[in-house]
């Protein structure tokens, strides 16, 4: 995008309806991945599935318009138990077949003109409501949906990044499980899926020093990212090769090797600052060799294969969210069922627990606006008036 062109959000109805193709497209994109998630299958095929469906399906939008980008925002990983995050294996990696009561992990993100809506969803392999699961694989899940469920209602206009962080620590604490440290959930803009502002999750002392304080305003994207451990929430590079770069723009380098060249200028064509899997390339062993020097110069940032310690588990919940101006409004998320997951633990904390019982549907919220705003009065010692505004 160049410097005079004005940024475009969510003011605009047809930045929205764009945000919402690529968030139906995910949404089908994660519920067939899920649907093909049987014990027996390969990793393999989850992700190259995902990510088939989400170019047939955003090369069926916008067919006019012929010099628009879209397809993926995120390639199709399929973490299972202990790995984090970003597993996505080429063909000539090592591969995982799911095993009934494996705990799944699929990301993914899907774009339309640059406008990106990103999800994740957990799952036990196998399980049903007559087979619930039960132990530490529920107390992780159920820990990260409830986080992302308190984000839906903290993430707004008015509120700090803070709160949503403190939140995800108190919750994950009751299931005595731990967020991932120093995570980050990003801000959306066209064509960038890392913006300025940030949630962190479970910071060290030193991150939470350095890490910038912000307000979520009206009109602002977000990609809100749960990523809960039953372990320390430590996740190391566990040595498995990284598939998964994205574009940093703000570097240059004149790459001496003619296949880095050859496969710097795919990058660029194909894919832009979206991030990509080597998978996409047709000569798996050229993109594997020529992703070295464009990575070792920093043209291309890494999403390293994450792991947590073996023997435990984690669990990761992922949805995008448009700040509009009569609400909070969550175009992605998974088919969660809990009743599948039962954990004897629960949420200790008054506050959360009565934020997490508060409706986040805004119709709902529409209805208990006039009854609601004397009562809001008194809870919050803000006007009425505020307290609509902010809604």
């Amino acid at each position: 995008m160049s410097d005079d062109e004005q940024e475009q959000t969510i003011a605009e109805d047809l930045v929205v309806t764009k945000y919402k193709m690529g968030g139906d497209i995910a949404n089908q994109a994660l519920r067939l991945v899920v649907e093909t998630a049987k014990p027996g299958v390969s990793v393999l095929s989850l992700c190259a599935k995902g990510d088939a469906y989400i170019m047939a399906e955003t090369g069926k939008v916008f067919k006019k318009e012929k010099e628009m980008k879209k397809g993926i925002a995120f390639p199709t990983s399929v973490s299972v138990n202990n790995c984090v995050c970003h597993f996505s294996p080429l063909k000539s990696d090592p591969d995982y077949t799911l095993k009934d009561g494996d705990l799944v992990k699929i990301d993914l993100g899907v774009h339309v003109d640059g406008f990106i809506a990103n999800v994740a969803h957990s799952f036990v392999v196998g399980a049903t409501k007559e087979n619930p699961i039960t132990g530490r694989k529920a107390d992780v899940i159920k820990a990260a949906h409830l986080c992302a469920e308190a984000a839906l209602r903290l993430v707004k206009p008015g509120n700090q990044n803070t709160q949503v962080t403190e939140a995800w620590n108190k919750i994950s604490q009751s299931f005595h499980c731990s967020p991932i440290e120093g995570m980050l959930s990003h801000q959306l803009k066209q064509h960038i899926i890392d913006g300025d502002k940030t949630i962190i999750q479970n910071p060290t002392d030193q991150q939470r020093k350095d890490h910038e304080k912000a307000e979520f305003e009206v009109h602002e994207v977000y990609a809100v990212d749960v990523l809960i451990s039953t372990g320390e929430g430590k996740a190391r590079d566990g040595g498995l090769r990284t598939t998964i770069y994205k574009r940093d723009p703000s570097k240059q380098y004149g790459l001496k090797m003619k296949t880095s060249r050859t496969f710097f200028s795919e990058v660029e064509r194909r894919f832009d600052t979206m991030p990509f899997t080597l998978r996409a390339f047709e000569d798996e062993a050229k993109a594997r060799l020529g992703v070295v020097e464009c990575a070792k110069h920093e043209l291309l940032q890494p999403f390293s294969v994450l792991h947590e310690k073996e023997g435990e588990f984690v669990a990761q919940f992922k949805f995008t969210v448009l700040l509009m101006a009569n609400g909070p409004h969550r175009i992605t998320s998974g088919p969660f069922d809990p009743e599948v997951y039962k954990s004897e633990h629960e949420v200790q904390d008054p506050e959360l627990k009565t934020l997490l019982q508060s409706s986040a549907s805004r119709k709902t919220q529409k209805k208990k606006k006039k009854k609601a705003s004397k009562t809001a009065e008194n809870a919050t010692g803000q006007p009425a008036e505020e307290t609509e505004a902010a809604e």
